[in-house]
């Protein structure tokens, strides 16, 4: 088998793996929401198996070594990170995500598994491997020379900016949340740049690592072959699961109105007056 095969098989091994597990989690605890911790966990030990993968079959020395195991510190780093955040959340909260009783009809115990099984977990599952092809090919690939180094170095900066906005996002919200005097809109910090400040840093992240692996792997095609990665999961952050279902969440809310007129849904910008 090609590098690239063993990488991408071990891929689907490890989503398999993390997925199966919550899956059980999941079951015992009653909570859709187990899977978004699971989410980054999938992509953490997706790029830590790929990467030993692509070490033992692959190129393992050179740029190809340095590029392989930078994506991984990435990933690892943001799955990681997003994966501890967000389990915690699923222990403290005192109900399940709504996103996942509107999308299957009803609360947890009200569906039968099989579906849970199919709509929630395979189905996550599967866009962590099509949102992972630029890591798949970036560790199992050598990097193209010429512009490499400086996609690789773009990339990561990208990758430097989403993590800031989702970590100081997060850090705000939960200080927000905190707050006994809070009112009743976060409307401070990057949250007055966005109003899904954690969400676009996702994107970001997801950009730089195209940037970093797809863009620079291999042959030219691999970087047009792995730019619909990128694309799904934008989609998803502020189509499918992301921003829009929680406007939608939040429409009536005292203060929403005026605080959506003046702050853009997703792409920053300097505050302006509220």
């Amino acid at each position: 088998m090609s590098p690239l095969a063993i990488v991408a098989l071990t891929a689907l091994v490890s989503v398999a793996g993390v997925m199966t597990t919550a899956a059980a989690e999941s079951r015992r605890r009653r909570r859709y929401a187990v899977v978004d911790a699971a989410w980054g966990a999938a992509f953490a030990v997706l790029a830590l198996a790929g990467g030993v993968a692509g070490q033992l079959s692959g190129y393992s020395g050179g740029s190809a070594a340095l590029v392989r195991w930078l994506l991984v510190a990435l990933v690892a780093a943001w799955g990681g990170r997003l994966s501890w955040h967000l389990w915690r959340r699923v222990v403290a909260a005192d109900h399940d995500d709504p996103r996942y009783e509107e999308l299957l009809g009803g609360p947890f115990l009200e569906v039968p598994f099989g579906q849970v099984l199919a709509k929630v977990f395979a189905l996550q599952g599967v866009i962590v491997l099509v949102v992972s092809a630029p890591v798949v090919t970036g560790l199992a690939l050598r990097p193209r020379v010429g512009w490499s180094g400086w996609l690789v170095a773009a990339g990561c900066a990208l990758w430097l900016l989403g993590m800031v906005f989702e970590v100081v996002g997060d850090a705000q919200l939960a200080a927000y949340r905190a707050d006994p005097g809070r009112g009743p809109i976060l409307d401070t910090g990057l949250w007055a740049w966005t109003r899904h400040p954690n969400y676009f840093g996702d994107a970001c992240v997801w950009w730089g690592l195209w940037l970093a692996g797809g863009a620079t792997a291999g042959p030219w095609w691999v970087a047009i072959a792995t730019l619909p990665a990128p694309v799904v999961m934008t989609f998803f952050l502020v189509v499918g699961s992301g921003a829009r279902p929680t406007e939608r969440r939040m429409q009536g809310r005292p203060g929403w109105d005026a605080y959506a007129a003046t702050t853009p849904m997703f792409l920053p910008r300097p505050p302006r007056g509220h």
